[in-house]
C-alpha cells in the first residue's frame, strides 16, 4: 500500500511537472511575432526600429517584435510589401514612388505596404572637408561622394537629387553606410558624404569630430534644375546652427518624411494596440530617451508627410484621436 501511494505520488509529480513545460510550450506557442525592418548601423532608422521593437515586446502580452538591420528605405518597402518583415521605416517619397511603379529602375508597385504614423523628417547632410576646396553642389563633379548603402533610402534620394542637377553620371558614387562614410571621409577616400536622416545624426557628429566639416547648401542647386516641382514630397528645411561642432550657420536643404509603415497583411488589432502603446505619454517618453530625434513625434503630428494609403488599424486610431484622414491617405 505504502510503495502504490509512493507511486502515485511520483506519478502526480511527474505529470505536474509535464504539465508546466505543456503549458509553458502553449503560452510560447500562442505568443505572437514580428518582424520590424530598421536601417544600417549608425542611421536613425535603426535607432526608431530598435526601440520601437524593444518596448512593444516588453509591454504588449503576447506579442514579440524582432528588429531587423536592413540597407534602408527601399529595402524596408519591398520586405514589408512581400511578407518578410512586418513593420518598418520608410521615407514618403519612396512609398508614394513604390506605389505608382516609379522608383529608379524599378517599375514594380508596391501596393501592400500602409502608412502607420509619421516619425521625423529626414533633411539631406551634404558634408565635406572644410579644406577640400569644395563649396557648393556643382565642385561635387568628378569627385567621389558616399551616398549610402545600395537598396536604402539615402542612395535613392541621392540619385534622385544627383540626377536632377546634372551629376549623378559626372562623379563616383560610393554605396557604403553612414558610420564608414565617416571614417572613409576623414581618411581622405572619399571628398563628401551624403547622409538622409535627422538631426543631429551620430555620423555627422562623427565626422564633425574628426576634422572640420562643411555642410552644403542643397536647395538653390534644386531649385534652378525644378528638382522640387518634380518630387512634391520633399519640403524645405533648415538644420540650425550649431548643431554640429564648426558648423557655425544655418544650413539650408530639404528634407523627406519617415514614415512607421506595416503590412497590408498585419493584423487591425496589432497596429491599433502598437500605436497606442507607442503613442501613450509613457511611450513618447521611452523614444526620446532612446533618440532626440523622436521629439518630433507628437499626436498632432501623425499623419505629416503622409501621401500614401494608412493601414485600417492606424486610421482608426488616428481618427479616435480627432485626426481627418485625406483623400491620398484613405483605401480606396
Amino acid at each position: 500500500m505504502i510503495h502504490r501511494t509512493k507511486l502515485l505520488s511520483s506519478l502526480s509529480a511527474t505529470l505536474f511537472v509535464f504539465a508546466l513545460i505543456f503549458s509553458g510550450n502553449i503560452a510560447e506557442a500562442a505568443k505572437t511575432r514580428l518582424a520590424f525592418s530598421g536601417g544600417p548601423d549608425g542611421g536613425t532608422f535603426q535607432y526608431f526600429s530598435n526601440a520601437i521593437s524593444s518596448r512593444l515586446s516588453r509591454t504588449q502580452a503576447g506579442l514579440e517584435v524582432s528588429n531587423m538591420a536592413s540597407a534602408g528605405s527601399v529595402e524596408n518597402l519591398r520586405r514589408v510589401n512581400s511578407g518578410d518583415a512586418d513593420f518598418g521605416v520608410v521615407y514618403a517619397g519612396d512609398l508614394y514612388l513604390g506605389k505608382n511603379g516609379k522608383l529608379t529602375n524599378d517599375p514594380r508597385k508596391y501596393g501592400n505596404v500602409y502608412s502607420v504614423a509619421y516619425l521625423y523628417g529626414a533633411p539631406a547632410h551634404l558634408l565635406t572637408l572644410k579644406d577640400s576646396g569644395i563649396t557648393s553642389v556643382k565642385d561635387l563633379k568628378g569627385k567621389r561622394v558616399a551616398v549610402g548603402p545600395a537598396g536604402s533610402g539615402a542612395a535613392a534620394s541621392a540619385q534622385r537629387y544627383f540626377t536632377a542637377v546634372g551629376l549623378w553620371d559626372n562623379f563616383t558614387p560610393e554605396f557604403i553606410g553612414y558610420s564608414q562614410g565617416a571614417s572613409a571621409l576623414a581618411d581622405g577616400l572619399i571628398d563628401a558624404m551624403w547622409v538622409f536622416a535627422g538631426f543631429p545624426n551620430s555620423s555627422v557628429i562623427q565626422a564633425a569630430a574628426s576634422n572640420p566639416i562643411l555642410i552644403l547648401n542643397t536647395v538653390d542647386a534644386g531649385k534652378k534644375a525644378g528638382f522640387f516641382a518634380d518630387n512634391p514630397y520633399y519640403t524645405e528645411v533648415t538644420i540650425p546652427a550649431g548643431t554640429y561642432q564648426g558648423v557655425d550657420y544655418d544650413v539650408k536643404t530639404f528634407q523627406d518624411s519617415s514614415i512607421w509603415v506595416a503590412g497590408k497583411h498585419v493584423k487591425e488589432d496589432f497596429v491599433y494596440r502598437a500605436l497606442e502603446n507607442i503613442f501613450s505619454d509613457e511611450g513618447l517618453a521611452y523614444m526620446v530617451s532612446v533618440t532626440s530625434t523622436a521629439r518630433a513625434m507628437k499626436i498632432d503630428d501623425g499623419l505629416r508627410g503622409i501621401v500614401t494609403p494608412v493601414h485600417p488599424g492606424a486610421a482608426k486610431f488616428w481618427q479616435e484621436k480627432g485626426k481627418k484622414l485625406t483623400d491620398a491617405q484613405k483605401l480606396q
